[in-house]
């Protein structure tokens, strides 16, 4: 990396900022690295969470028997790391606006490593707990700091399209990781999963050591402790439509982990489906999501305001929460596997709509703040997807209604999040924001 592509990287960043709704471009090397290889690798980053968790979903049952614990213990795996992803974040976020992004990145993608060795090698559920807390806490950088990066290159309608490649790129995590664990599962125990993560964090790491550029310049980053990041935070959490947009995302965040927390459970035990239906099942869901997400930003972004499109991906996860919930109430030997796939695919694919632009649309709102608003907006994805794991985790594993239960209720309160503290109608009209 070369001290000409930061000065123009960072340059550049200045310059989309003055001008929203412009895309960066900066000049030669530095072009090029903010074209499709930055794009790449920090939808790489960002998808360091669902690889965590995804890969290792079909090897829950196995954990379970492996180390001799119970279904409720094994999923508390799962919600040790959306913990620590949480709390995490609003550690590296800070520490980024004040020293950089490169520095806390290279940083917690080491301790991801060393993490992922120690899960691997873990002789109890109860410690495979606390490394996945430890595996939660350093992956947290990448996403926190990928959302950071986006920040200080781009605004307006140029950000709202760049979440959608970056899901774009980072939903490929989803649709390949629980396949991937499938398919090590055949060759070697669910040991061998964390193994393959910790290779995954070293060439991470290697990428961002030598190619990624540093985005936020000297001169534009905070210079207090903590006490000024926590000053800072409160005062993103004092405006109400960034408010109401983080709840709104991390109320989508509930319904999706909920899903990612029981369903190896109610696919594999409660329908009977092998491991690997269950893995292309839970792809196909992500290639849903994938879709509506490239739908958003190479169609609707531009021609549709943004709330607009909000609020229609937030009424199909509504409808179709709905919809799970009458499914399993109304008998899971009755009702079968095709329409639970039907609803669970309608809910994860409108995902796609709504969560790049609630990350747009909250950070539009924060251009002097990037790393501190990405880690209140990736606390409270983690944070309620902690809980809504840990619901499903403690109702059992013997039916579907916990799952359903939990994602209507969480797509419900995202909608009532955004009509009445949101309020885009009004907003629209003229009232004043914030």
């Amino acid at each position: 990396m070369s001290h000409h592509a930061e000065e123009a990287v960072a340059a550049d960043g200045e310059r989309s900022r003055s001008q929203p709704g412009t895309t960066a471009r900066p000049e030669g090397a530095a072009r090029r690295r903010t074209g499709l290889f930055v794009a790449v690798l920090l939808g790489a980053l960002a998808a360091v969470p669902p690889l965590s968790m995804d890969m290792y979903l079909p090897a829950l049952p196995q954990v379970a028997g492996g180390l001799d614990a119970n279904a409720t213990l094994v999923q508390l795996t799962l919600t040790a790391c959306l913990t620590g992803m949480a709390l995490g974040q609003l550690v590296v976020g800070p520490m980024s606006d004040r020293w950089g992004r490169r520095g806390p990145l290279l940083v917690g993608l080491a301790v991801y490593v060393a993490a992922c060795v120690a899960c691997a090698f873990a002789p109890g559920a109860e410690v495979l707990v606390a490394c996945r807390l430890l595996q939660g806490l350093a992956g947290s950088a990448g996403v926190v700091i990928a959302r950071a990066v986006v920040r200080d290159l781009y605004d307006g309608l140029a950000m709202a399209r760049f979440f959608s490649t970056l899901l774009l790129i980072s939903s490929i995590a989803p649709i390949v990781a629980p396949v991937i664990g499938a398919q090590v599962l055949r060759l070697t125990t669910w040991r061998g999963i964390f193994l393959i993560l910790a290779a995954i964090g070293a060439a991470l790491g290697v990428l961002v050591w030598r190619a990624l550029p540093e985005t936020l310049p000297a001169r534009r980053r905070q210079s207090g402790g903590v006490r000024q990041a926590l000053w800072i935070m409160r005062g993103l959490l004092a405006d109400r439509v960034f408010a109401g947009y983080l709840m709104v995302n991390g109320f989508a965040y509930g319904a999706l982990f909920s899903y990612i927390a029981a369903s190896p459970f109610v696919v594999q035990e409660v329908y009977g489906a092998s491991p690997q239906t269950f893995s292309l099942l839970f792809g196909l869901n992500s290639f849903g999501l994938m879709l509506t997400g490239q739908l958003n930003g190479k169609v609707l972004v531009g021609r549709v305001a943004l709330d607009k499109v909000l609020g229609c991906g937030l009424a199909l996860l509504a409808v179709a929460g709905a919809a799970l919930l009458a499914v399993t109430l109304g008998g899971v030997g009755g009702a079968g596997t095709v329409p639970l796939a039907a609803g669970l695919f309608v809910m994860i694919s409108a995902l796609g709509l709504i969560l790049p632009n609630t990350s747009a649309l909250a950070l539009m709102r924060t251009p002097h703040a990037a790393g501190s608003a990405s880690a209140l907006i990736g606390t409270s994805c983690f944070l309620v997807g902690a809980i809504a794991s840990s619901a499903v985790a403690l109702a059992g594993k013997d039916t579907a209604v916990p799952m359903a239960l939990v994602q209507c209720a969480s797509a419900l309160a995202a909608v009532v999040a955004f009509v009445t503290v949101c309020r885009p109608g009004r907003r629209a009209a003229g009232a004043p924001r914030g």
